[in-house]
């Protein structure tokens, strides 16, 4: 398999995030994810099995979206909002992500909960040019 640069690593990860995230196309997920996936968050099960379960648990109203995305070789790291999960608040995550072959093979997170205007020490939104309604 050819060598991928940063920018299609990055087109990868959005692209496979959009179709298991908001699209919800497991079989077409599963080419974007190494059957060997690793898997470091604290917070998903392991494996490819733990995340595609996480989202099969989620509700059809949850939505992800994307901020700035950053690569450098085989990372890629995303800046992104889980939002409409049925949690009061919205999550803030950079997931980071890394490519072999064009697959995602290993994955690490942090994340917090979205917060509100009146919460916000900066007086800016965590993610985009807006707080949450």
């Amino acid at each position: 398999m050819s060598t991928n640069t940063a920018q299609s690593n990055k087109a990868i990860v959005l692209r496979a995030l959009d179709t298991l995230f908001n699209r919800r196309d497991y079989t077409a997920a599963a080419e974007f994810w190494s059957p060997d996936y690793l898997q470091h968050s604290a917070h998903i099960g392991p494996g490819r099995d733990g995340l595609f379960d996480l989202v099969r648990s989620l509700p059809p109203s949850s939505r992800w979206e994307h901020g700035p995305v950053v690569a450098e070789g085989d990372y890629v790291m995303v800046h992104s909002r889980y939002s409409g999960s049925g949690a009061p608040r919205a999550l803030i995550a950079i997931d980071i992500v890394r490519l072999e072959n064009g697959r995602l093979v290993e994955h690490w997170d942090v994340w917090e909960n979205e917060a509100a205007a009146s919460e916000s020490r900066s007086g800016l939104p965590m993610f985009g040019a807006a707080f949450p309604d």
